[in-house]
């Protein structure tokens, strides 16, 4: 096939991906589009090193050097409130107590308020901090590893809670809400689960329904799993409300956000949910019973109840990476002073190289977790609005990492590690819902995979309209031809990656710009093959996504071990032989994913795992027979 040829079908499939309409991959390719102004969107996502991964590209803007958009200021700010905060835990709040107790006293909700922490990234001009988001992870660190219970509390108050306030409240429902909440003497929740509504939040059944008098939305419906559901004075609701459009009669349901107070009436909670961890966190379920909610009170305006949502997630999202570097640095501290001190067979644990090897993988996996963690916030806090790729990849990244190192330190520890007085059982009980809120590790998977190929389609406009009139756009057409004839002859169509990365990481910024440019291959390969099919392909989605985690954090890895070698850090040669390890790792990893996507025998794997699931499904269980036969 000619290289034209080829390039006139890839476009094709490329821009078919935005149709269709069943499915959840086509919903969620669906929901990938920005909702933030064009120009400011496209600025963002062609600087993002994650996204022009899927084109095969290195984008070095957004995360070489390695970001720090703090001044000396703002890490003054934050250095004073972190013994305050360490002093909360160490002094004020027992979490084991609590975990046994499953409730949050009194006490340390007042401690909470003492050091402001309800109020951490609010408006100063509501009385809250006005943290920067990279000086809220590093406090984020330490609740993180003292009482994950205490960071559900706080997240589901602000950083979901209030938010949708914070970021499209008008100024008369901020003047009212916002100052209570801030100050800790009301607590928010967010309510948007409910029984037949979980990763699809467009599918809700709450229903609020204009009175006759146009005064009043009459709000109906429950939620479950509810954080703070049983504390909340304020909530952020989430319900279908009817409309018709201009010039029809037919009704049709949107969600639309509003602000209410348990104060209006018809406001009940269930009893808390006994779970497996975070026990001391409230969670419940939530009814609301004919809730008679003022007009004011919408959110945004009718009808962008999901895409405020959807932005409220994202911004609370990217806590969580960080919030598990803290849990993980404090386990591998637990794991070392165990291995350091305990010997068996006459000699130390830490001398053993099964024990030596899980020691380094904690470390690996801290450096990793830290680094894309703190790359989020600071792209963030350098104003880029497109986010939501990386945030879903620092928290995917950084709950699966806490999970492994915290299993792993049990396992160091052996018995000890079970025991309650060890604390760790405590974090892998409360480590595991991480996998699941705030948007399911299995589903953003797949919006980081069709987020990037839609980004890819959409780079691919550029060559559609060139093929249109060659003669005029030789130059844009040539440069495709060199860029995928040198990588048919395994050559780098760019130095960029080696440039920004210090000499001694030369060879892992190598692997990384291959890996880059095999992933946009493959993304190509899938698309010439699948067209907008790609969206249902969950089996392909997923390894994808896997491989663009793992890229992703190589970058961050590499650019936060090139600014700890420019700037002579102690600890440099230490960060080079960890990102150096990460990489080799990871670039194992890569290749095994990119292969199972268009390999035979892996696709051969994946039908198999269908048939399977479908046996089993018709059998509602086991379908093989018994090896005894009864």
């Amino acid at each position: 096939m000619s290289k034209l040829r080829f390039a006139i079908n890839l476009t094709k499939r490329y821009n078919g991906i935005k149709c269709g309409q069943q499915g959840l991959g086509r919903q969620l390719a669906r929901r990938c589009m920005s909702n933030g102004p064009a120009a400011a969107a496209n600025r963002d996502m062609d600087n993002s090193f994650a996204l022009g991964v899927f084109c095969g590209r290195v984008h070095t803007r957004n995360l070489f050097p390695y970001p720090d958009a703090l001044d000396d200021d703002a890490k003054d700010t934050v250095k004073l409130m972190i013994d305050p905060f360490e002093k909360f835990f160490t002094e004020m709040h027992d979490a084991a107590q609590c975990d046994i107790d499953e409730v949050i006293p009194e006490s340390s909700m007042e401690g909470l308020r003492q050091v402001g922490g309800f109020g951490l990234q609010a408006p100063q001009q509501y009385g809250g901090l006005e943290l920067k988001n990279t000086q809220f992870a590093r406090l984020i660190e330490i609740v993180g590893a003292n009482d994950i219970s205490i960071g559900t509390l706080l997240a589901a108050h602000q950083s979901i809670g209030y938010k949708g306030i914070t970021l499209f409240g008008n100024e008369k429902q901020k003047q009212k809400y916002l100052p209570p909440l801030i100050s800790g003497e009301k607590i928010g929740a967010f309510c948007l689960t409910e029984p037949t509504s979980g990763s699809d939040a467009n599918s809700i059944r709450s229903k609020a329904i204009l009175s006759d008098d146009g005064k009043h939305y009459i709000l109906n419906g429950n939620k479950i799993w509810i954080s703070n559901g049983g504390l909340a004075d304020t909530m952020t609701v989430f319900a279908q409300v009817p409309f018709k459009k201009e010039g029809s009669d037919q009704v049709s349901q949107k969600v639309t956000a509003f602000i209410v107070e348990r104060a209006f009436g018809g406001v009940t909670n269930g009893p808390p949910e006994k779970k497996m961890g975070i026990k001391a966190s409230n969670t419940t379920e939530v009814f609301f019973d004919n809730v008679k909610v003022p007009v004011e009170n919408v959110i945004g305006n009718v009808g962008e109840g999901f895409k405020i949502a959807m932005n409220i997630l994202n911004n609370g999202r990217f806590a969580m990476g960080v919030g598990m570097a803290g849990v993980i640095r404090m386990l591998t501290a637990i794991a070392i002073q165990h291995a350091n001190n305990r010997v068996q067979f006459n000699d130390k644990l830490i001398n053993y190289q099964s024990i030596q090897e899980k020691i380094a993988q904690m470390a690996i996996s801290h450096y990793a977790v830290e680094s894309v963690g703190y790359s989020v916030c600071n792209i963030m806090d350098s104003g880029v609005k497109e986010f939501q790729v990386e945030a879903a990849i620092s928290k995917i990244f950084g709950s699966e990492s806490a999970w492994k190192v915290c299993d792993e330190t049990l396992q160091i520890l052996g018995g000890m590690g079970f025991m309650r007085a060890a604390k760790v059982e405590r974090f892998m009980r409360d480590l595991r819902i991480n996998r699941i809120f705030e948007g399911t590790n299995d589903i953003l998977r797949l919006f980081i995979a069709l987020n990037g190929i839609q980004y890819a389609g959409n780079n691919m406009k550029e060559l559609q309209k060139a093929l249109k009139e060659p003669m005029s756009n030789f130059g844009t057409l040539w440069d495709q031809s060199v860029k995928r004839s040198k990588r048919f002859i395994g050559l780098s169509n760019t130095n960029a990656l080696l440039e920004a990365t210090a000499p001694q990481l030369s060879d892992s910024a190598n692997k990384v710009t291959k890996r880059i440019e095999e992933f946009g291959a493959t993304i190509e390969k899938l698309l010439l093959k699948h067209g907008r099919n790609i969206a249902d392909k969950q089996f392909l989605l997923t390894r994808l996504a896997d491989a663009a985690i793992d890229i992703y954090t190589m970058g961050a890895v590499l650019s936060r071990a090139t600014k700890a070698t420019n700037e002579k850090l102690p600890t440099a040669e230490h960060e080079q032989l960890l990102a150096a390890t990460f990489v080799d790792e990871a670039y194992e990893r890569v290749e095994r994913n990119l292969s199972a996507t268009v390999n035979k025998p892996n696709l051969d794997r994946f039908s198999a795992y269908s048939s399977i699931a479908g046996e089993i499904s018709q059998n509602e269980g086991i379908a093989s027979t018994r090896p005894l036969r009864f």
